[in-house]
This record gives structure tokens, sequence and C-alpha cells, in this order.
């Protein structure tokens, strides 16, 4: 038997090219050089190719006798947490802005068919970020790693695949930090919209002024640079811990005024239209996708087994999660009908000193908000920038002014605050939280254990994938075309 065996760094993968008929034996051959060359313990992957003339096979690791590797284990966590803390940080990123947008979204769908198209929705979120996580609990101990992100699972995901995709093992992982780049970014734009359209009302009516709302978008510019040079995330929590004490506070009183004095349900349709129910999807995705906080959530759990279980983390979050943002877009959209705004603070009465406090605690907390997607977005783009600079603080410091700079300038060409969280749920979100769960998946149990009977789990992940796509091309392209009105 000749053999080529190439030892990598942790992380990267082992290659053996043999010529041989005994698979078994030749998995014992690299078990051996495994235990003489690296330990254990440094093992990241050991995806082994075997070369018989023309075709390929895949020795998995319960061929090489390491499948019993433990990723739960194996995590060094300095402040692990709790089920009842992971919790509270799933519903604390959960319930962001998209909840104030709920009422557009039924506003597209329909009173009825929107209240059981986002339960619905959420059904079907919730189970591909159940994916996410188990496919990355499968590959960590395939890969004898206790942690993976969302780029990683792609990668490996793909490299355990049919042959023919393990090439592209790359691509997915590059593609998967794009759609999170994208909605990170996006999100950043669509708060300053926001923030300068609650400044844009209450200036209007003290000072009565007729300014453009880029002008405000403008003044917003010193500010947000300033917040954003902070490149610690601990120098961030305290404008965190506000922004979501004014957030929630906002929240209970916009309730105040969406359930006094409801019309009765005959006043709205209980079905909107079709060509308007991709802008319903785009908007319900990006409201309950909190699929980027997932993996960092399950990675720094005291017991990580508690996540998916039952009822289990993730269920009893997004249960509470769907159930909200289903009430809160049902009688809002009851409220204020056809005149219901992209957020439904835009609808509380100027006039009101209470709704014009209101309107500032809530723009105020979206703001501060926007430094914390920021600091994630310099996350992925920074580290693979910095080395192409030789004074890489300077640099960066640059880099995050232009960024700023950048945000505020998309959101000044598209201010239209509907379609653009649209946008950034069928382009991104779509992504991340259907099609490449369903993709992972499918790919993870290609040939171990396999797809089920008649390939049902193929099948499924195909129904999933196919939802996605159409979510991704009819939201986008609806979006794109309110933007043109």
């Amino acid at each position: 038997m000749e053999s080529n065996l190439v030892t990598l760094q942790p992380r990267e993968i082992i290659v053996a090219k043999v010529s041989s008929q005994n698979r078994r034996n030749t998995a014992t051959s690299i078990r051996s050089h495994l235990e003489l060359n690296a330990p254990a313990s440094q093992i990241a992957s050991t995806a082994v190719l075997l070369s018989k003339g023309s075709s390929s096979e895949f020795i998995d690791d319960d061929d090489l006798g390491i499948g019993n590797y433990d990723p739960f284990k194996h995590r060094r966590l300095s402040n692990p947490t709790s089920d009842s803390e992971t919790l509270i940080h799933l519903l604390k990123a959960s319930l962001g802005t998209g909840i104030l947008a709920m009422p557009m979204a039924f506003m597209n769908a329909g009173l009825m068919f929107g209240l059981l198209a986002t339960f619905f929705i959420g059904f079907v979120c919730t189970y591909c970020i159940h994916l996410w996580v188990k496919c990355a609990q499968i590959l960590c101990i395939r890969r004898r790693l206790p942690s993976m992100g969302f780029s990683e699972i792609a990668e490996f995901a793909f490299l355990t695949g049919p042959m023919p995709l393990r090439k592209y093992s790359t691509l997915a992982g590059f593609l998967i930090n794009l759609a999170i780049l994208i909605e990170m970014l996006g999100c950043c734009c669509a708060y300053v919209v926001f923030v300068a359209r609650s400044m844009k009302q209450i200036a209007e009516y003290y000072w009565e002024t007729d300014w453009s709302l880029q002008i405000y978008m403008v003044m917003l510019i010193p500010p947000l640079i300033l917040l954003n040079l902070m490149r610690s995330l601990k120098y961030l929590t305290p404008f965190s811990m506000v922004s979501n004490f004014l957030f929630i506070v906002g929240v209970c009183i916009s309730y105040y005024y969406i359930f006094d004095d409801l019309p009765p349900l005959t006043e709205r349709p209980m079905f909107s239209s079709w060509h308007q129910l991709p802008i319903f999807f785009g908007t319900t995705i990006f409201a309950l996708e909190g699929v980027g906080v997932v993996m960092p959530l399950e990675n720094n759990m005291k017991t990580p087994e508690h996540f998916i279980g039952c009822p289990g983390v993730l269920n009893i979050g997004m249960v509470l999660v769907v159930t909200l943002y289903a009430i809160t877009g049902f009688f809002g959209y009851l409220k204020y009908g056809d005149a219901t705004e992209a957020s439904v603070t835009l609808n509380l009465p100027v006039e009101h000193l209470l709704g014009q406090v209101l309107k500032t605690m809530v723009a105020l907390g979206i703001f501060l908000t926007y430094s914390l997607l920021f600091y994630a977005a310099m996350d992925i783009l920074w580290p693979r920038l910095k080395t192409s600079f030789r004074q890489p603080l300077v640099a960066e410091y640059v880099f995050r002014v232009l960024l700023v700079l950048a945000t505020v300038g998309v959101a000044a060409i598209f201010p239209n605050l509907g379609p653009l969280l649209s946008l950034i749920g069928a382009l991104s979100l779509s992504v991340v939280g259907l099609i490449f769960p369903a993709l992972v998946e499918t790919l993870v149990y290609w040939e171990h254990p396999g797809l089920g009977y008649h390939r049902w789990r193929l099948w499924k992940n195909v129904a999933i994938g196919m939802f996605g796509l159409i979510g991704l091309f009819t939201g986008t392209m609806t979006s794109l075309r309110e933007f043109g009105h």
C-alpha cells in the first residue's frame, strides 16, 4: 500500500492518497499516523480521500475510531451562561426593531392571512435554526472542534458532501459571511433611516421646518462616527444596556396607544393581495430571524445540550418571540389600517407629549444599537483587510469612518424604510435563515447517516430551499420596485 500523508494545522484537512482495496486497513493506517504525529486534542479535521483509479471515497471519523469526541467537554469558557441567561439573550436579540415593522407587514398580507403566515414562517425559521445548531454539533464531533461559527459550518458541510461539491467549500463560507455582512450593514442603513424620520417628525412639529430627510441623516454622521470609533465591545456594553431599556419602555408605551379604542375586525381585509406578499415575507423574515446570534449563544452555554432539546431554550424563546410579533402585527394593523407606517412608532401622535417622548426614546435606543451591528460587521471585514496596511491601527480608524459614511449614503439613496427592511430580509436572511441550513443538513447527512427512507430528508430540504429562493427573488424584486415608486 502506497501512502502520502500530509499533516496540516488545526482546522485544515488531513489528506491521504492511497491505492488500496481495503477501506478498514487504510483507516487503521491513517489512525496510527494521526496518533504518532498529532495529539487527539490537536486534530481539527480528518477528511480523508481515497483514490481508487477513477473513483474516490470518503472515510469519516467513525472509520478512524475518533467518533466519540464530545465537543461540549472541550469548551473552555471563562463565563458560561445558564439556560435562563441564554434565553434572556435570545429574547433581547430577537425582539429588535423588527417588532415595530410587523403592523406594516400585516398591511401587506391582510389581517387573518398575516396572522397565520407569521406563525408558519416562525415555525420554519425556528426549524432552520435547529438545523444550523444540530449540524454544527455533528460537525464538531467529526472535526474534533469544541465549537464552530457559521462560515466554518458551511465549509465543513461542503467537505463532507458529494465529491464534486467539496471544491466549493471556501466559496460557501464566503457566501455565508457575505450574507451576514449584508444583514448587519443593511440594518445599520435601516436604523439611520428610522432615526432620521423620527427626528424629522419632531422637528417639523416644533419648528415647522421643511428639510429633506437626507439633511437629518447628515446630522447623524458626527455622533455615529464618534460612537463607532470605539474598537472594544467592552466599551459598547453600557450603550447596549441603555438601548435595551429605552427600547423596552418605548414598545410598552406603543401598546398603550395601539390597544386604545380599537376598530372592529370587519374594517380590515382578511387578505390583502398576492403582489404585496413578497413585502410581507421579507419584512417578517427580517423581524423574526435572530439566526445571527444563535451559534454564539449556543457556543457560550454551560449546558449547550439544552439549547435545542425539548422544550429547549430555543423553542421557548421562539414561541414567545413569534407570539409577541404576531400580536403586535395583528393589533397594530387593526388600529391604523392603510395608514400604517413602516415603524408603528411613526403612527403615534406627535402632538402628545407622551408620543414625543416615545419617539425620542425608541430613536435613541435604535441609534445606540447601530454600534453593535457595526462592530459585528467590522469583526467580519477588518481581519481580512488589516494585513494589507503598513499602519493597521490608523487604517482601521479611517475604514470605520468610511464605512459609517457608506451606510449613511445608502440610507440617503434608499430612504423608504418599509422596502428597505423587506430587501434586507429577502436578500440576506432568506439565505442564512432558510436556504443554507437546508443545504447544510443535506450535505452533512449525505453519506452518514444518510438521507432517510426514500431520501425524505433531501425532499424536505428541497422544499425549504425553494421556499427560501422564492422569497429571495420575489422579495428582492418587489422591494426594488417599491423603491422606484
